[in-house]
């Protein structure tokens, strides 16, 4: 019995050092980029993304097990990067600025709907299964919003507008598509039971 704990004890370890091991290489790689620009150009993205595709190429299932890993670090950054997120915002401005901002939201959400049914013309889905994925794509916004601190950190002027339009996108966007996706998913997809 105690050597079905140590297995997974060891392979527990084992899988921990792999996990930090790809992230430090990918770091690395990361930080290294402008430092040996001079000498050597490469993407450190393109890098880091290769090193996935090879590792998934050589060893299925590890990568699998990194992945797993990843996604449970992805968690907890993930609560780290929206509290930094909020904290930064200026209320104030938040405030001020909310309806030009909510109008914004609403013309770049348009345009992405749009974008969406022009993308899925040629398909053989069904303009109910369309809608659908408009829908489906309202949330996306908080992936791209999740950079808007950059502009704050790089010391541009529009900085705090910007991470505060990323704000607003973020309560409005994903809460809005998450409750269009449950109220409307039984109506406009053909689910087989």
């Amino acid at each position: 019995m105690s050597s079905i704990w140590v297995a997974i004890i060891i392979r527990f370890i084992t899988l921990s050092v792999k996990i930090l091991i790809l992230l430090s290489v990918s770091l690395l790689l990361i930080s290294g980029e402008n430092f040996l620009e001079s000498y050597v150009s490469f993407s450190a993205l393109l890098s880091v993304i290769t090193i996935g595709i090879i590792l998934l190429m050589k060893n299925k299932d590890d990568a699998i097990e990194i992945e797993k890993g990843y996604r449970h670090l992805w968690t907890f950054f993930e609560i780290v990067l929206f509290v930094l997120v909020g904290a930064m915002v200026d209320l104030n401005l938040a405030l001020s600025s909310a309806f030009s901002v909510l109008l914004l939201l609403f013309i770049a959400l348009t345009f992405r709907s749009l974008g969406v049914i022009i993308s899925l013309i040629k398909t053989n889905i069904t303009m109910k299964e369309k809608l659908f994925t408009v829908f489906a794509y309202l949330p996306k916004t908080t992936v791209q919003a999740s950079i808007g601190g950059i502009a704050l950190s790089l010391g541009l002027d529009s900085g705090n507008i910007i991470l505060t339009a990323a704000l607003l996108s973020i309560l409005i966007a994903a809460p809005l598509g998450a409750l269009l996706i449950d109220t409307t998913y039984k109506k406009l997809l053909n689910i087989k039971k």
